[in-house]
């Protein structure tokens, strides 16, 4: 997991999403790894930070939008947690926008792409810096 941005996707939303670029063979950078999870609320602040310890230099949590969460609240206790670990990092010194939620449909593999493409470049040009 060492250098990898992870993507914990909804299974309803964002996995779709993911799925659909690679059937359209929409690139995006080969350090992004894919979690699919239940909702988006399932995933806590353990387990972003967990992928941090591992190695990881950034998280994404991806959640449906809002007003379409199959399970009605969990894109909003997703979007509370990521806020939590973001406290937590800035904390700890640590850069808090290494965490990041966004709310996307299942129909949208360019907006998944243009997210993915966008905190991994971040991440590689804050690297570059130091």
């Amino acid at each position: 997991m060492k250098g990898r941005v992870i993507a914990f996707c909804c299974e309803h939303s964002a996995y779709p999403a993911a799925d659909l670029a690679g059937r359209l063979r929409l690139h995006y950078s080969e350090s992004l790894r894919i979690i699919r999870v239940p909702c988006a609320g399932r995933v806590d602040v353990i387990h972003m930070l967990k992928a941090f310890e591992k190695g990881a230099r950034a998280v994404l949590v991806l959640g449906c939008e809002d007003g379409a969460c199959h399970h009605i609240t969990g894109n909003t206790r997703a979007r509370e947690r990521v806020e939590q670990c973001q406290v937590l990092l800035d904390e700890a010194r640590l850069d808090g926008r290494s965490v990041a939620m966004h709310n996307i449909s299942p129909n949208a593999p360019q907006k998944f792409v243009r997210i993915a493409d966008e905190l991994v470049n971040a991440k590689e040009q804050s690297r570059e810096a130091i």
